[in-house]
Formats: C-alpha cells, sequence, structure tokens
C-alpha cells in the first residue's frame, strides 16, 4: 500500500473492541513506559556498565564478548555452571564465583536504576492493571519489569502465571485456570533452576525489587534482556518455559491485541511467531505523537504483516486502559519522596 494511502486517523479502542473483540494481548515495553517513562532506557546492557556501583569491569565485560551475548541470564547461567564443576573436581578456584557476584552486582544496580519503586505503584493504578489483563484468555508480555507480575499478584484469582512458588513450571500441566498469563522473555519474577526449569520467586510486593540481590549462585534470575533476535532465540531454546510460551503463541487464533509493542528487529522472532499463528486479525496500538508519526507506523506495521492474511485495526493508544494518562507516575514524584 502506498504511503499516502494511510491517514492519521486512530480508531477508540471501546468502539474497536466492541466491534471485534480481541481474545488475547500481547505486551510491548510501551506498556510499562505508560506507566514510568524510566523504562525507556535503551539497553541494561550498557546501562550496567556506567551504574555509580559496582558496575561491569573489563573482565566481566571480556566474558559477555567470548560468549557472543548481552544476555546476563546467559553469562551467569555459564558462571553457575563452571561453579558447579570446579567444586565437583576440587578445583579451588574463586574467580568463577567473585565474576558471579560482580556481574549480578552490576545487573542489580542497573535494574534499581530504572525500575518503578513498588510504593509509588498505587493499589488503583494496580487493579486497574489486573482489570485489564483478566479481560483476555491469554496475555503475552516480553517485558521482564515486575509491573505485571505486581498486578497479578493483587488479585491472583482468575490470572494463572501457570506455575507456583513450590512445583514452578510443569509442561505437562499448562491448562490454566482462568486467564494465562505469560512472559515469552521471563521476568525479574522468575528463576532459573541448575536442572534448566523455572519457577516462581517467593517474595512478594516490594521485596520483588529490593530482594532482588539473590546471593545464592544456583538462583540464576530468567529473563531475556536485550541482544538480537538469534541470540534471544538462543537464549528462549535453552529454557523450556520460555519455548513452551514461544510455542503458545505461534497457535493463537482469532484476534490479538498489540500494545506498546514496537515489533522491531531485535523481536524478529515475536513477529515471526504472530505472522504463523492462525490469527484472524490484529488490533495495534499507536501513540498519537503527531500525524506523520500515525502514518508511518501504519504504514511500517502493514509491511510488516504484509502477506500474513491478517486484518490490522490501529487504535490510539491512550484510550485503552493500559495506556491512559492517569497511569503515569512522574519521576519527579520519586524525586521528591527520595528528598
Amino acid at each position: 500500500m502506498a504511503h499516502d494511502a494511510f491517514d492519521a486517523q486512530l480508531d477508540d479502542w471501546q468502539a474497536l473492541q466492541t466491534h471485534r473483540p480481541c481474545h488475547s494481548l500481547l505486551l510491548g515495553n510501551g506498556a510499562s513506559r505508560a506507566v514510568w517513562r524510566n523504562f525507556a532506557y535503551d539497553s541494561l546492557f550498557e546501562r550496567a556498565q556506567k551504574v555509580r556501583n559496582k558496575p561491569l569491569g573489563l573482565t566481566d565485560l571480556a566474558l559477555f564478548k567470548s560468549l557472543d551475548t548481552q544476555n546476563f541470564e546467559q553469562v551467569l547461567g555459564v558462571l553457575n555452571s563452571t561453579v558447579r564443576v570446579n567444586a565437583a573436581l576440587a578445583i579451588s578456584s574463586t574467580s568463577p564465583l567473585n565474576r558471579y557476584y560482580a556481574i549480578k552486582e552490576a545487573l542489580i544496580h542497573a535494574m534499581r536504576s530504572v525500575h518503578i519503586p513498588y510504593r509509588l505503584v498505587s493499589d488503583a493504578t494496580l487493579a486497574a492493571l489486573n482489570a485489564e489483563l483478566r479481560q483476555y484468555a491469554a496475555v503475552y508480555s516480553s517485558n521482564y519489569d515486575l509491573l505485571c507480575p505486581w498486578a497479578v499478584r493483587h488479585a491472583p484469582e482468575g490470572l494463572d502465571e501457570l506455575m507456583d512458588v513450590d512445583s514452578g513450571f510443569d509442561i505437562r500441566r499448562t491448562e490454566p485456570q482462568g486467564t494465562s498469563v505469560v512472559y515469552l522473555h521471563g521476568g525479574l519474577h522468575l528463576i532459573k533452576n541448575t536442572d534448566g526449569s523455572t519457577r516462581l520467586r517467593t517474595a512478594q510486593g516490594s521485596a520483588l525489587l529490593d530482594g532482588f540481590a539473590i546471593n545464592t549462585p544456583g538462583d540464576v534470575p530468567l529473563f531475556v534482556n536485550e541482544g538480537r533476535s538469534e541470540e534471544k532465540r538462543r537464549a528462549i531454546r535453552g529454557s523450556d518455559y520460555l519455548s513452551w510460551c514461544h510455542a503458545k503463541l505461534s497457535g493463537e487464533q482469532g484476534t490479538l491485541c498489540v500494545f506498546g509493542h514496537n515489533l522491531d528487529t531485535d523481536d524478529l522472532h515475536i513477529l515471526q511467531a504472530l505472522r504463523g499463528a492462525p490469527l484472524q486479525a490484529l488490533h495495534v496500538s499507536v501513540f498519537p505523537l503527531s500525524d506523520a508519526w500515525v502514518i508511518s507506523q501504519k504504514q511500517r506495521y502493514t509491511q510488516l504483516f504484509e502477506g500474513s492474511g491478517k486484518a490490522l485495526s490501529f487504535f490510539n493508544a491512550t484510550s485503552h486502559p493500559l495506556g491512559r494518562p492517569g497511569l503515569n507516575v512522574p519521576v519527579e514524584k520519586a524525586l521528591k519522596k527520595r528528598r
């Protein structure tokens, strides 16, 4: 379709949802930024090199480079395996364990520097997020921050993360009790066990962020933070939970809402899953930055799904319950409270 065939008009979410209801929801970084604009950081890996407290050092960066990754989970997982191998072979070197703690500490400080504090997320905000999530049969989040887990735990009945703190994720038991909430790239609330299985952290509320400094080498946080799409695929293939999540997305039917997700080249694996899924239609959010921006976004998404046979509709992101301006917590508010 030619560029001049698009206009700057956007549908209202409620009208669109009434006309053709969505069965499922895909959340991207824009959903988190609607609440806390500091989630707009470019790279957690880059930020971890610049934090004031314990940034990544040259030795740490050499490890990332040798593994051809910017994903913390992969590096921490390799170091954890090395520590266990050294112990089994009675090798006394403490370097792998020291590097494990150093990299994890850099990750902790980087994450805390961008993440909204739990005390700033009101009960009303959590209730609003929770209420919207349960409008769908399935919710897919590619965000690894804690907004979605906090919203789920605010009123968990009817929202199913498909695992618990006791038994963890079991691929044989994936029939959801209500809305399934799926984390395509893992999350700060998930742990990858030494055997590759996944479990929920036991912490609640602020402790999920404040207690992120887990000192047990075997407790590696499961989240795919960034990098090329192929690098993310590699991390996903190493987890039965993440592999199952993407297979589930690839099987979605009906109509899916894409909210706050750019589907750019770093997330080509998600785009390909959507293109290949037996979906009939997509409702795509667009932030009304300007007429030119709206037109360019319509054109871009149309090109992304060209030939897939899926009908696309575009709606104003601020008309969606997850994009309401009232959800936004000003960063200045946090700075004032710290004084």
